[in-house]
């Protein structure tokens, strides 16, 4: 009799709601996701593909021109153009990691991403884009070292303290990819499959979490959130000591040349968090597939395909540097 009841017992505790059961067939059967932007007609994916191809190329040929212009110019190692070069080596890979699967997708006419790779590209993606942001925070320290104390640059930003904070850019953005892939990748995913959006993307793979699971996410991206306004006012601070300085230069040749070597990055640090901010802080109540798809264009497509125009556009040395190395290779080939 007892023996009965414990079996009925055990087969009652066995029983799964019929919702459970079916949140727990979608989350053991997602293998792969789609990526439904630019996917409602032909036309559109094709267009996509042409405007992506031209961006993508076009970061390509800008970044490698000025890794290999730094590289090879001895004029150009300093720790200004040291940290350019890293920042051009992020741009490459970041494009790199979303851009070329959304063409490809569109070339064949698909719109599946592994599960595999969704997770790489939301972890690659991060790191490089954390590890840029860091760097940028870093160019805003040496720009302000260079301009307020240059008697004491040389001393206070050798080659071993540029190493070390370059290493430390990138080591940030390494523990943040860390932390928000295992995290955001660990959560139940109950709503479907499909993102409004051409790449992997963690707003849009928190829509698709079972409720209340994305709380822990959340939390996450608070600190995260906190720890990139730290950031943010130190680059604000870096400039109001900047432009101080700028201002009791005596000679206006002088303070030209401070401001030529400045504004290139101020520019790209407002694109950068602008894009960022509006990603993040939009309302709900004006989120749409639409915006969310012209704010992710924005924020990880344009910057790395505008950031070598911006930085060689007043730059006379990176001009004369990419000059020479054009008429070396054109020469060769002749």
């Amino acid at each position: 009799m007892g023996a009965a009841a414990a079996e009925s017992g055990t087969a009652a505790a066995l029983v799964i709601p019929p919702m459970q059961r079916q949140q727990m067939s979608n989350i053991s059967s997602i293998t792969q996701f789609l990526l439904l932007a630019f996917a409602d007609t032909r036309e559109l994916q094709l267009l996509h593909l042409w405007l992506f191809l031209g961006i993508y190329l076009a970061a390509l040929l800008g970044n490698g021109l000025i890794i290999t212009a730094v590289a090879c110019d001895h004029r150009l190692h300093t720790p200004m153009y040291f940290f350019l070069l890293n920042l051009s080596v992020l741009d490459l890979g970041s494009i790199s990691t979303t851009v070329p699967k959304s063409m490809a997708n569109s070339l064949w006419d698909t719109k599946a991403i592994s599960y595999a790779g969704c997770a790489a590209q939301v972890f690659f993606f991060l790191f490089l884009i954390t590890a840029e942001y860091s760097l940028l925070t870093v160019m805003a320290y040496d720009r302000c070292l260079a301009i307020c104390k240059p008697l004491h640059y040389g001393t206070l930003l050798g080659s071993r303290a540029c190493v070390h904070m370059a290493a430390a850019a990138w080591g940030s953005g390494f523990l943040n990819a860390v932390l928000q892939t295992a995290n955001t990748f660990s959560m139940p995913l109950c709503q479907g499959n499909g993102m409004d959006q051409f790449f992997c993307e963690i707003p849009q793979i928190l829509k698709l979490s079972c409720s209340q699971s994305y709380l822990r996410e959340v939390r996450l991206l608070v600190v995260t959130a906190y720890l990139a306004f730290g950031c943010f006012v130190f680059i604000v601070l870096s400039y109001v000591w900047i432009f101080r300085a700028m201002l009791s230069i005596p000679s206006e040749q002088g303070r030209h040349k401070a401001f030529s070597t400045c504004i290139p990055h101020l520019i790209v640090v407002s694109l950068f968090i602008s894009t960022a901010m509006v990603a993040c802080l939009k309302p709900p109540s004006i989120s749409s597939p639409s915006l969310d798809l012209v704010v992710a264009v924005l924020y990880s497509v344009v910057p790395p395909a505008v950031n070598p125009l911006i930085y060689s556009m007043r730059n006379q040395e990176l001009k004369d540097a990419l000059k020479k190395l054009i008429q070396s290779i054109v020469f060769q080939q002749q």
